[in-house]
């Protein structure tokens, strides 16, 4: 990637709703680079985690997948972040969409390396 491109980035968080003091656990992230690619990754989730799901967290899921993805793709293709989110047991699990610019990174050959990057030193596994 060689210039800014348009894309999806993509999250997955766990919240305890027992645990009210407890902050949102970050699970997963997603750099989708269109929107069915974006639909895609929150539905191979739901699939992957449908069958331990409680009943309740599993029609959710199934009701997203069947009628709510289509909405998704339809937000996601006018560039409007999305959320999917299902509750299992006393855990909400969260999903956001959003439309971002990925921008391209520098590359580190045929330029001098600052000083301090040769200080670096990895660490040996015993």
């Amino acid at each position: 990637m060689d210039k800014p491109t348009r894309g999806y980035w993509c999250e997955c968080w766990t919240e305890s709703l027992r645990e009210t003091t407890e902050k949102p656990a970050f699970r997963a992230s997603f750099d989708a680079y269109s929107a069915p690619q974006a639909d895609r990754w929150v539905a191979v989730a739901l699939r992957t985690i449908s069958p331990a799901l409680d009943p309740d967290a599993s029609d959710e899921a199934w009701a997203w997948l069947h009628d709510g993805r289509c909405e998704t793709r339809r937000a996601l293709l006018r560039q409007e972040p999305c959320t999917v989110t299902i509750t299992h047991a006393d855990t909400r699990i969260t999903w956001t969409i959003r439309p971002v610019v990925f921008l391209p990174l520098a590359h580190r050959q045929g330029t001098e390396l600052p000083s301090c990057a040769h200080d670096f030193k990895p660490h040996t596994t015993d």
